[in-house]
């Protein structure tokens, strides 16, 4: 599947954005690292897990079978058996995740506890998977960075959308105002009298038009009598 820049990857968007992937996988632990990323630092965390594996291994113990779940959300590793979560981390607190090229069974990354400053590299045995798990979170990280990026365009969309309208308020608000003003304005230059006046002579043309055609109705009558007889 391609992801639009080239890459190729192993699923389905689908698979990551509304859901998540499984591998079944041994959990070898995790142990405290210095930094939170570098192909250095996780080779010393897969020597040291392999180490303490061959001890427990001497006492009779075997490393647990865990589900490993990656999405866009992030990564978590529940107990194969009854689904308990054994530890969670969002994607924005894993700093570095590989596999080993000298081992194609090893996988780790490396995640920052929550609200401190300290990191861990978990170590799992893939059955000769590691690469893939490796692309599956670069893949679950890439979906995710997508994600974002749509979520901010759309905000952008949205706050301009906004301001336009708020812009667009304060213009009428203001056109409002000077409306106001313009009208208070013409009210005081205007004299109550010569109102008064003209609302007078308005009420009296009527009465005055009415006498005038009564009066030529006479005079044309009195001399259409006058030619008659």
């Amino acid at each position: 599947y391609s992801s639009g820049a080239g890459k190729q990857w192993m699923h389905p968007p689908e698979a990551l954005l509304r859901g998540h992937i499984v591998y079944y996988v041994k959990f070898l632990g995790h142990v405290e690292v210095d930094t939170p990323k570098g192909s250095d630092v996780v080779k010393d965390a897969i020597r040291k897990m392999k180490f303490s594996k061959q001890i427990k291994k001497a006492e009779g113990q075997k490393p647990p079978k865990v589900e490993l779940t990656i999405s866009i959300d992030g990564l978590s590793i529940l107990e194969s058996k009854s689904k308990a979560v054994q530890h969670q981390y969002p994607l924005h607190r894993i700093s570095y995740c590989a596999d080993d090229k000298s081992d194609k069974r090893m996988f780790t990354f490396i995640a920052k506890a929550a609200e401190t400053d300290v990191h861990h590299c978990f170590v799992f045995d893939s059955e000769k998977c590691a690469e893939e798990i490796t692309l599956t979170v670069g893949q679950a990280f890439d979906l995710a960075y997508r994600r974002f990026l749509e979520s901010s365009s759309k905000d952008m969309d949205s706050k301009k959308q906004h301001l336009l309208l708020q812009k667009k308020v304060q213009q009428l608000t203001q056109e409002n105002l000077t409306l106001k003003a313009r009208v208070a304005l013409l009210e005081r230059l205007i004299d109550p009298k010569i109102v008064q006046e003209q609302e007078r002579k308005q009420a009296v043309s009527p009465l005055f038009e009415c006498y005038a055609n009564m009066v030529w109705d006479c005079i044309f009558s009195v001399w259409l009598l006058f030619v008659l007889l």
